[in-house]
């Protein structure tokens, strides 16, 4: 069994905090943690412990999970806007100079990195309403302000590919505020099933890092190169069949009744797309909406797991051999989260659905911290194995 099968299938959580040095994130619009999580797994795998000396998320739901996840974490429902409250370029307030010595406090050679996924939602394009020009998207540029307070060794900020179209410019605006403050600035378009993610997911991922003498671009480009086969829904998921229906997440969602005949059409006539006089009139006609009320495949990746994982009518998200679509258990193990990971202390499914279709997967950070320590960025690291 490979290490990532072997990470996605524990039961028991690895203990992240044990190791010869240690290695400091603070996470930022953090979620349920999968950006702290593949740092942690990296980490672990190269010997190192992890501190977090700070995480934030507004929301209930997966703060708890985050929490439960890193008990040693200092973990804080609410807005990062609140701590880091002043403007780039300008002096530090009253509060984020509290911020900083907190941090500070807590990292004993320093902070390493910096990680944040900010609310992707105004960039998107399933947002028709404000999309590119949404108040949400100035959170973005509030990852350049944390890295003038809190002076991390590198910054990691993922969103949807669109970002870049921002009318307001977030991208160029926080790549022009970093470099100002000392960092060697790059950033592409990811696609993640060729990290071993096994799903289409693309995503947008800026790097900064302080002082380096050759750009980061060089660890970018290294990520756009394919490093292991496609990994199939077979080699995420299939296990999970053992599973089904022993507990409300290893259940899916209740479908209506004109659902069921779709998803029984699929199965009676073994086809993958559902035709057109079988979809909602909306959906009818020239459209490109072919993967919705699909049924996944075996031996292809999923495509981008979302909220709406749950749903037939949100994407292709029927069981390949199931007439069901698809359980949390099987999305978060799509979104490369392990079996040990405590989405069970929330019992609601919107709320699972919410956390693991916002999630960031893990494997992103995961090879990403990978090559900064093996690159020498991460300076805390080094010094201690010297």
């Amino acid at each position: 069994m490979d290490d990532d099968l072997q990470f996605l299938r524990a039961n028991e959580r690895p203990e992240y905090e044990r190791g010869r040095s240690a290695l400091s994130v603070v996470d930022l619009f953090a979620g349920c943690g999968g950006l702290t999580l593949g740092v942690a797994e990296a980490a672990r795998r190269a010997g190192v412990a992890l501190e977090i000396p700070l995480a934030v998320d507004f929301a209930e739901a997966p703060t708890r999970v985050f929490a439960e996840a890193f008990p040693k974490a200092s973990v804080i429902k609410g807005g990062v806007e609140e701590r880091f409250d002043g403007q780039v370029g300008h002096p530090l307030t009253p509060t984020e100079r509290e911020t900083a010595t907190r941090v500070g406090d807590q990292s004993n050679q320093g902070l390493d990195l910096l990680v944040g996924g900010p609310p992707c939602q105004g960039h998107s394009d399933l947002n028709n309403h404000s999309r590119r020009n949404d108040p949400r998207n100035a959170f973005y540029v509030r990852m350049a302000r944390a890295a003038e307070v809190l002076s991390p060794r590198a910054v990691i900020i993922e969103n949807v590919p669109t970002v870049v179209h921002d009318r307001s410019g977030v991208v160029e605006i926080t790549r022009s505020v970093l470099k100002d403050a000392g960092y060697a600035v790059a950033d592409d378009v990811i696609r993640l099933d060729e990290l071993g993610v096994p799903q289409t997911r693309r995503r947008h991922l800026l790097l900064g890092v302080r002082g380096a003498e050759r750009s980061p671009a060089v660890l970018i480009e290294h990520l756009t190169r394919p490093t292991v086969e496609a990994r199939n829904l077979a080699w995420a998921i299939e296990d999970l069949l053992a599973w089904e229906g022993s507990r409300p997440f290893d259940s899916s969602g209740r479908v209506s009744a004109t659902n069921e005949d779709r998803i029984d059409y699929l199965f009676e006539h073994d086809v993958d797309d559902l035709p057109n006089s079988m979809r909602p009139l909306c959906h009818q006609g020239e459209h490109s909406y072919v993967s919705m009320y699909g049924r996944l495949s075996w031996d292809r990746p999923a495509q981008t797991i979302t909220s709406g994982y749950a749903s037939m009518g949100q994407g292709r998200y029927v069981h390949p051999s199931r007439r069901r679509t698809l359980t949390p258990h099987e999305a978060a193990r799509l979104q490369f989260f392990p079996d040990w990971y405590p989405f069970d202390v929330v019992s609601k499914r919107g709320a699972w659905a919410e956390m693991i279709g916002n999630a960031v997967p893990p494997k992103l950070t995961m090879e990403l911290t990978r090559a900064l320590i093996e690159q020498g960025l991460l300076a805390s690291v080094v010094a201690a194995d010297e």
